[in-house]
């Protein structure tokens, strides 16, 4: 049976991955390539009960929304999935998947919604980008031609498809020397024919690269490779230190595991320093500084972190004589950051490591008011726990995607806060958390922030009060 042509259907919405939204016979349909308000000819090739798939034929009405994508990529590498949309839209868009999160799944009332805060650098804006080197790169179609078979790449994995990674040529998401870095360690590894990984058959020397930049003006690079071998790992780690003196930490990680993850890996010290510092501004003036080692945790935007943690504070109306727990507080820049404006800050954190490195931030900042504990959340929130720490007023917590599991909230309702500061990059599992305390508490504002401009991702600030 031939695939069904439906023409002139209009993109009403857009959802994760930058995939359009299309209602037509009463079904929804997702497409790629659209923008909410084009108007096109597409093809519905796989339907199934409740929605459908569908493959664009052609635009006959552009949106007024539309832009044209500044990335070479776009398209083809998922990152940017929205970059064909105006910014205004983006920001329409992140505010209404809040809002609508919050009545659907969390089916609570909230007080005020205040407007999204953008970017003011809409490009340009991360601090950290992981590469993954393959052994054959992903070809999109444009490049389908056989002198380009079975080359190297140097890039990001293509959305959906583990074993697949796209060779970037420009990316337009952090600051220089980010790309130049990059090309030049292709290049020469390369030239010097050093294996690229082979992610299927666990193979190979060179594996992953990460680049980390701060506003005070410091640069870490850190090579992963899958094996040791000495004379590879210095020829390329000493072409790279020389070719960019600005390089504040070059490091490398030896992981032979069958995944990408590091943070139970040693990083060794090949050049320079073992960590960089950036600066947060707090809403009195006053700068903080916080050391960054390759397994810490810090926001990708360091602007926007900036306007979130301020957010935070704001919303918490200390009044200088609380005990705060900050919940999953990573490398404590929370903790620290409203640590002048309370009696005491408790952060816990699972990963030990970012606990080391929260209490080293405390120290470099002369901060004598925190403590912080490793450990799983929901086994650290006892009674316990509590006596010997003091009963916070105010719980500030900042989850993974995931949300905080049920035993997290289960004691959170017996503690009881006067005040719960929620902190969520998943607006999804933020409502759904929101709504498991909805008996106790009522959701008095929240704050939509963008932190990932030309993505659907959008960081939520709720504040929720006892009842």
């Amino acid at each position: 049976m031939p695939n069904e042509i439906a023409e002139n259907v209009e993109a009403i919405d857009i959802g994760d991955g930058g995939r359009a939204v299309v209602r037509h016979n009463g079904k929804v349909i997702f497409i790629k390539g659209l923008v909410p308000g084009d108007i096109a000819d597409i093809e519905i090739y796989k339907s199934k009960k409740r929605h459908a798939e569908g493959r664009l034929i052609k635009i006959t009405k552009p949106s007024p929304n539309r832009v044209e994508p500044v990335c070479f990529h776009f398209g083809s590498c998922g990152g940017c999935s929205w970059q064909n949309l105006d910014y205004a839209t983006q920001l329409a868009l992140k505010q209404k998947q809040v809002e609508e999160a919050i009545k659907r799944i969390g089916g609570v009332t909230v007080e005020k919604t205040l407007p999204i805060l953008g970017a003011e650098s809409i490009y340009k804006y991360r601090n950290k980008l992981e590469f993954t080197f393959s052994n054959k790169r992903w070809l999109p179609q444009d490049e389908m031609n056989e002198s380009n078979f079975g080359q190297p790449g140097l890039g990001f994995h293509v959305p959906r498809l583990f074993d697949k990674v796209i060779d970037i040529k420009e990316c337009h998401l952090q600051p220089d020397p980010s790309n130049a870095i990059r090309m030049a360690v292709k290049e020469f590894a390369v030239k010097e024919n050093m294996p690229f990984f082979n992610i299927r058959m666990q193979e190979g020397f060179l594996r992953n690269l990460m680049v980390r930049d701060t506003t005070t003006g410091e640069l870490m690079v850190v090579f992963v490779f899958f094996k040791e071998d000495k004379e590879m790992r210095e020829k390329i780690m000493n072409y790279t230190a020389e070719k960019f003196p600005q390089i504040t930490s070059l490091l490398y990680i030896i992981n032979p595991k069958k995944n990408d993850s590091f943070n139970d890996l040693n990083a060794e010290s090949f050049k320079g320093q073992t960590y960089i510092t950036e600066a947060l501004t707090l809403r009195n003036g006053k700068k903080l500084n916080f050391r960054i080692s390759p397994q810490s945790f810090f926001q990708t935007n360091t602007s926007q972190a900036n306007a979130l943690y301020a957010k935070v504070s704001e919303f918490a109306e200390f009044k200088g004589d609380e005990i705060v727990f900050d919940l999953y507080t990573g490398c404590g820049t929370i903790a620290s950051f409203v640590s002048s404006e309370v009696k005491r800050v408790i952060g816990i954190e699972y990963v030990e490591q970012a606990v080391v490195d929260a209490k080293l931030n405390a120290q470099l900042n002369n901060i004598t008011n925190t403590d912080f504990f490793a450990g799983d959340m929901k086994d650290m929130l006892t009674e316990e726990f509590c006596r010997h720490n003091g009963i916070p007023s105010v719980v500030i917590t900042d989850p993974p995607r995931g949300g905080m599991h049920p035993d997290v909230i289960n004691a959170l309702l017996k503690i009881l806060p006067e005040k719960i500061v929620y902190v969520s990059c998943n607006p999804s599992t933020q409502a759904r958390d929101i709504a498991l305390m909805s008996e106790k508490y009522m959701v008095k504002v929240m704050q939509p922030v963008d932190m990932f401009p030309h993505t659907s991702h959008v960081e939520n600030v709720a504040l929720l009060i006892k009842k």
